[in-house]
């Protein structure tokens, strides 16, 4: 944890209550910030009423009634839609320079200071879908005009829902977005496929699923808690002529490092494409 609660006192406002920015909120109020000082625009009634009743937040279906006096505002709708959003707040943002977070994939920082009147202090972030179990991973990149406690109070929101990295810079914010942004569908891809195996070798469906799901959790907690590299953890549990090498030898034959890379390649550019199209 890098900063404390009553550094993040002053009201947050979440524009968008989709599930990222439910798990933000769940995470803020579990480290000890105020309800009331978070609130949440959605123009979903059923929405509003659920994180109200949750959280016990402040809820408005328009931007504008919720914004005044927030000192951070958190961008969390759909792309397709944030410049619409940002452009009706500029009149707001130019008047009260808040510090504007955006979770939204394939935006940058520099069409979000535009859209928002320009001179305004910018995070781009990239979270993933664990941040809803305060087990994600967010990259973000700061515009020149973020400064240190700016940066601080970035931070310390998004270590809500799990660890942080800082991109220096934001041409690098895209491949963020095709490894930890999309990675876990990656994961859930080998899951699916080990899943499906273990019942072709005769494996009853409940079986293999807690085979697999343990074994990726397992697999996941030694990289994480032992410190070694995923190279070296792989070479311990393989033995020469046993079966895991069998395995291994059969992914790299069919190419596994080629295909992954040009999937994290690919969704890296259509980050890019994103970010164009909404121009």
């Amino acid at each position: 944890m890098t900063d404390s609660p009553e550094r993040l006192a002053a009201p947050v406002v979440f524009i968008g209550g989709g599930n990222m920015a439910r798990s933000l909120v769940g995470g803020l109020i579990a480290r000890g910030v105020d309800a009331s000082k978070i609130r949440v625009v959605d123009p979903n009634a059923g929405t509003r009423d659920a994180l109200a009743r949750d959280f016990g937040i402040d809820v408005h279906a328009e931007a504008a009634d919720a914004v005044d006096g927030a000192a951070t505002w958190v961008l969390a709708t759909k792309p397709q839609v944030l410049r619409g959003v940002c452009e009706s707040l500029a009149p707001t943002a130019q008047a009260t320079r808040p510090l504007v977070l955006s979770i939204a994939a394939g935006i940058t920082a520099t069409q979000l200071e535009r859209w928002l009147g320009g001179d305004v202090a910018v995070v781009r972030t990239m979270p993933n879908t664990p941040a809803l179990l305060g087990a994600g991973v967010t990259g973000l990149f700061a515009n020149a005009h973020v400064d240190a406690v700016g940066r601080a109070r970035a931070q310390a929101l998004l270590e809500s829902a799990g660890a942080t990295v800082w991109v220096d810079d934001e041409a690098r914010m895209d491949a963020v977005t095709g490894t930890s942004g999309s990675g876990p569908a990656y994961v859930f891809l080998l899951a699916e496929a080990m899943e499906d195996a273990a019942i072709a070798q005769g494996l009853p469906a409940d079986d293999a699923r807690t085979l697999v799901v343990q074994t990726v959790l397992g697999a996941a907690r030694m990289l994480a808690e032992s410190g070694e590299a995923p190279a070296e953890l792989r070479r311990r549990v393989t033995s020469p002529g046993g079966t895991t090498q069998a395995a291994i030898e059969t992914f790299e034959a069919g190419g596994l490092r080629a295909l992954v890379g040009d999937a994290i390649a690919n969704a890296t550019r259509r980050g890019g494409e994103l970010s164009a199209a909404n121009d």
